[in-house]
């Protein structure tokens, strides 16, 4: 297991490695495996990219983000100038149905809701708005209207789990209920998790993932 010293710099290696972040502008402690991100950001794409950073290191439990985006004047625009490009961005998605997703924006907060058939279209849809400029962050609302068997949902989990060779994959309880999936057991890093858990959503008919998994040494 990674003492707090040791792991604080690796997270602060692998901000400085990823091209997409300004590692200078951020503070990286750790405490107990917990690691506690501040400072600030020029758009809310780079924020999401340092959380993903820093979750890819081995040993992190936990991510705290502390981290405010400070847009530059030159990429502030008014509420209507981003929803229109919101919406027109989304219209040019060609895997979703034509107002299928609700736009709301509130002092650069986007609000995204509506149906989709699979998990893929919802985080896609989040992903194309946060790039836009003049977001300071999204929230997704959006929900999967498809439903399937259970049994179907947890025997295709299962299966992409083994297509993966995940090394935890026999300490991984899936449990489905309803449209829920429920992950619970153990792994021995947050990328394992992290991929479990991309599993259980690309699963047709998912609309929740609960994931209790806990990582272990």
């Amino acid at each position: 297991m990674k003492i707090d010293q040791q792991l604080q710099q690796d997270v602060s290696a692998e901000l400085k490695w990823e091209p997409s972040v300004n590692a200078q502008e951020i503070d990286v402690e750790v405490k107990n495996g917990i690691v506690t991100l501040s400072g600030s950001v020029n758009s809310y794409a780079e924020k999401v990219d340092i959380a993903t950073a820093a979750q890819r290191v081995a040993g992190v439990k936990g991510l705290a983000m502390d981290i405010t985006v400070k847009l530059p004047e030159t990429s502030q625009r008014s509420d209507s100038d981003i929803a229109f490009a919101a919406e027109r961005v989304l219209s040019w998605t060609t895997y979703l149905e034509q107002d299928s997703i609700k736009i709301v924006v509130e002092k650069g907060l986007v609000t995204l809701s509506g149906e989709v058939h699979w998990d893929y279209e919802r985080r896609s849809a989040v992903a194309v708005i946060r790039h836009l400029r003049g977001v300071i962050g999204v929230l997704d609302h959006i929900v999967i209207k498809e439903k399937v068997a259970p049994e179907t949902v947890k025997s295709d989990i299962e299966a992409a789990l083994k297509r993966r060779a995940i090394n935890d994959a026999q300490a991984v309880r899936v449990v489905v209920k309803d449209a829920d999936v429920i992950l619970s057991g153990t792994v021995h890093s947050p990328s394992e998790r992290d991929l479990i858990d991309y599993a259980a959503w690309n699963a047709k008919g998912v609309w929740n993932v609960i994931n209790n998994i806990k990582i272990v040494a």
